[in-house]
């Protein structure tokens, strides 16, 4: 039985055997098979994924035909601040009125 949590809303994940590319969350209905859920992928490594032999990727929160593909296991994924909009926050409060 493999284990995982979801990218996108941090549902717990259970699949018997492989996961499909078809397979979706059930609670957000994101792509399951995707680089964002793979025990592979490492922001900081060459094109995001620690597997060298890998065909590239562009989108990672879509399902792909990835043969390395692994679900990750373990805690929820943090959730990742909005880079963009938490700079918008900080400069709208520096420059209130």
């Amino acid at each position: 039985m493999k284990k995982g949590f979801c990218y996108r809303c941090g549902a717990p994940l259970e699949f018997v055997e492989k996961v499909f590319r078809q397979d979706a969350c059930p609670s957000c209905d994101a792509d399951v098979r995707c680089c964002l859920n793979c025990a592979e992928y490492d922001e900081s490594a060459p094109d995001q994924c620690r597997e060298p032999q890998i065909e590239k990727v562009t989108v990672k929160d879509r399902a792909n035909f990835c043969e390395y593909f692994t679900l990750r296991e373990g805690e929820p994924p943090t959730r990742r601040v909005d880079k963009a909009a938490e700079a918008k926050r900080k400069l709208e409060q520096l420059f209130k009125k």
